[in-house]
Order: C-alpha cells, then sequence, then structure tokens
C-alpha cells in the first residue's frame, strides 16, 4: 500500500468511532501492538526531543524501504508513534519526504492533544522525515 493508502485507511478507522474516549481508547490498542525497538536503540539519539514523554525512534534501510520501530514509556504517546509508523514504515525515503500529513489533521488527533503532545507529535514526524532524508541522501 502507498503512503496515502495508508493514511486514508487509518482516517477511515478514525471515522467510525463516535467520540474521543473511543478514539483514546484505540489509539492506546494500538500502541500496545507497536512493533517494539529493540533496547539497544534506546539511545540519546534515538529520543525525540520536544516530547513531553520519552519516545524513541529507530529506522532502518532495508532494500529500498525505511523500517522504523518505536518505543514510548506512556501509553498513549505510544500508540500516537504507533499510527506514524503504520503509515511511514516500509516505505521509500522518498515518498516519505513527499508524504503529507494531513490525515492527523482529518482524524483530529492534534486538536485533542495536550499543547506538549501536540509538540511531541510535530516532533515525532520531524523525526520520520529527518530519517527518511538521511536515507535519500545515501541512495
Amino acid at each position: 500500500m502507498t503512503i496515502q493508502e495508508i493514511q486514508d485507511e487509518i482516517v477511515d478507522e478514525f471515522s467510525m468511532f463516535e467520540d474521543w474516549m473511543q478514539r483514546y481508547e484505540y489509539i492506546i490498542d494500538l500502541g500496545k501492538s507497536l512493533p517494539l525497538i529493540d533496547e539497544q536503540f534506546k539511545t540519546e539519539d534515538n529520543i525525540i526531543k520536544g516530547c513531553q514523554s520519552k519516545v524513541w525512534v529507530h529506522a532502518e534501510q532495508q532494500g529500498e524501504k525505511v523500517v522504523f520501530t518505536a518505543d514510548s514509556d506512556a501509553i498513549l504517546t505510544k500508540g500516537i508513534i504507533a499510527i506514524l509508523i503504520r503509515a511511514f514504515s516500509n516505505q521509500k525515503a522518498a515518498d516519505i519526504l513527499e508524504a503529507n500529513t494531513d490525515f492527523i489533521d482529518k482524524i483530529g488527533l492534534k486538536e485533542h492533544l495536550s499543547p506538549t503532545r501536540a509538540n511531541g507529535l510535530v516532533s515525532m514526524v520531524k523525526k520520520i522525515k529527518m530519517y527518511a532524508l538521511a536515507f535519500n541522501a545515501k541512495n
């Protein structure tokens, strides 16, 4: 699937819920299913700056695709990074760089987060794009 198709799928899933309590529960469930980052990658280099909780994101190139793993010490934040990883992992670096992140606004995520969590979300997206930029430069 393309990044856009995955994002559309995420928007569809969120539209099934009637209120934000159900959406928060869904985000937490997504976090529980996140493939965990290897302990060796829980380093200062992989930590997201600007996040209220600790979030680690690691990326490696496998063939033409960038594969992300992540973890967080906060359950809601773990769900948020799980959504981003679902959208951007196993994609080409150039496609990640070109992808927009409108789907975050479409599901209303930013407006339903505290200001510090919303800043953290922006920082997570930036980190993913920075990894893509680095891998794209190597190709």
